[in-house]
């Protein structure tokens, strides 16, 4: 896993650095969010893709076997509470990294990650040996983590002084 996803992690963050400063609009705090964003995408991927098995042996198990499609039934809190904890950065680094970007697109973008991420489960499950399995419910609390984030950001962004403090990491 490593091998793959340490290198695109660390071009994706030179790529960023580079737009901004192509844009004359590097700064530290901008420099921080791309890290960030970053290590937390390499990180996701790591955990809920991986790992992948290229010499997968044949199984005749049916391709529904990797994939739940009925929502909060036998789904334990534990899961539930892990994957709302693991979108909080996601939900407070999008406002930081996107122009403007309005609630809705935040929860959309948060959403579209998560169904990217089950997508990708389901298939590595079924055609290289992936161990996981796509939820429905993953997707769901995935898109309440982002939200939690995006709230905590503005929570933080009501505070005396503090708005002007998190608009210089804004991407502007």
């Amino acid at each position: 896993m490593l091998p793959v996803v340490v290198p695109v992690a660390t071009l994706a963050f030179a790529v960023l650095l580079w737009s901004l400063h192509r844009r004359a609009r590097l700064t530290p705090q901008r420099a921080a969010v791309s890290l960030a964003l970053c290590v937390y995408l390499a990180g996701v991927l790591a955990n809920t893709v991986f790992p992948i098995f290229l010499d997968k042996p044949f199984s005749d198990q049916p391709w529904d076997t990797y994939l739940n499609l009925v929502p909060l039934v036998d789904y334990e809190v534990v899961d539930a509470v892990t994957n709302v904890v693991v979108f909080v950065p996601l939900g407070v680094l999008l406002p930081l990294f996107f122009v403007r970007a309005p609630w809705w697109r935040v929860l959309l973008l948060g959403a579209g990650l998560s169904l990217l991420i089950e997508v990708s489960q389901y298939l590595t499950a079924n055609l290289l040996g992936g161990g996981h399995v796509a939820d429905v419910n993953d997707l769901l609390f995935n898109v309440v983590g982002t939200g939690v984030g995006l709230a905590l950001l503005e929570a933080v962004r009501r505070i005396p002084g503090v708005a002007q403090v998190v608009d210089g990491f804004r991407w502007r």
